[in-house]
């Protein structure tokens, strides 16, 4: 049976992946450090889910290698899927301090507690903001990723950098997952889909850079989680793929396919184009179709749908939807 350790599991992926490993067999434990980076209340009713289909939560920051150490030994744990991480690109740019802190000397500390147990396999989460400033598209694993358009970016190809060396010195096995733009339901409030869709429906004014002349790979949560339980699984030597939809998403279309599902209308400030952000993202994921039998199935409509269902039941939002 595979034992597997999910860091950031009260997070949006890491919710997901816990859920459908532990459907599938696993033994799943978790741990987060529940921080604020958006309202805790969302995790703790995450935890809540994973609580009720036997998922444990330890409240464990990654910097805390004698924690790690010693969950991995109780529990004779086989796989780590890394998805901790200071996410979001705007945050960076007024507070690069928590991206050094959870992103680079977190997965050092990682990596470092791993170099005890050889024969744990890793799997991470890395981002379609390693390709920073490529201007080919659709984006393929063999493009260099030398020029970040931001320090999550930085931060993420930082990552694989150092998984390569730790591949190279003490043999540590990984897979690197780069997601494009993952969403749907228990999302992340500080993602535009989700952003956008709270504005609507309190009628605020919905930013959009560069006129929303920007285009998103958005990839939904049930493929990213199909394509990262067959990374486990596969155990590759030293990996990274792509995964998203391969189908990218004009802004304008995601504000337009929003008003249609809430039934409102969105109130628009055109703006210029901000300082770090990507004009597109697009996956090559034939790499990822071959080698992860990796096989997107949830349509952007489809996918939205389903998110709005949730965002309107959670929030109990219909009485101002009608």
């Amino acid at each position: 049976m595979k034992k597997i350790l999910i860091t950031g599991a009260a997070g949006f992926i890491g919710f997901h992946l816990a859920l459908a490993c532990k459907k599938r067999g696993n033994f799943v434990i978790g741990i987060d450090n529940f921080n604020a980076y958006y309202d805790v209340a969302l995790k703790k009713e995450r935890e809540k889910i994973l609580s009720k289909n036997d998922i444990s939560i330890l409240n464990i920051d990654i910097l805390q290698q004698s924690e790690l150490e010693k969950l991995l030994l109780s529990h004779n744990i086989t796989h780590v899927v890394h998805l901790a991480a200071q996410a979001g690109v705007r945050h960076s740019f007024n507070h690069p301090e928590d991206y050094i802190a959870s992103n680079i000397n977190g997965f050092s500390s990682l990596m470092e507690t791993l170099r005890k147990f050889p024969d744990v396999y890793l799997v991470y989460a890395s981002s379609s903001s390693v390709y920073g400033t490529n201007k080919k598209t659709p984006f393929h694993e063999d493009d260099k990723t030398d020029h970040p358009a931001n320090l999550y970016g930085a931060t993420k190809k930082s990552n694989e950098v150092m998984a390569a060396s730790y591949r190279h010195l003490y043999n540590i096995r990984s897979t690197g997952l780069r997601y494009f733009t993952v969403f749907g339901p228990w999302g992340r409030p500080d993602m535009a889909y989700f952003f956008f869709a709270k504005s609507i429906i309190e009628k605020k004014e919905i930013p959009l850079f560069n006129r929303g002349q920007m285009r998103r790979d958005f990839t939904y949560i049930d493929d990213i989680v199909d394509g990262t339980i067959a990374a486990i699984d596969k155990e590759s030597d030293f990996e990274v793929f792509n995964l998203g939809n391969s189908k990218p998403i004009d802004l304008m279309l995601l504000v337009q396919t929003l008003e249609s599902f809430l039934g409102q209308k969105a109130n628009i400030k055109m703006l210029p184009m901000q300082p770090g952000e990507l004009l597109e993202t697009y996956a090559d994921i034939h790499k990822s179709r071959q080698a992860l039998n990796y096989s997107p199935k949830i349509p952007f409509n489809e996918g939205m749908k389903r998110f709005v269902e949730w965002f309107k039941e959670f929030y109990l939002l219909e009485a101002a939807i009608v």
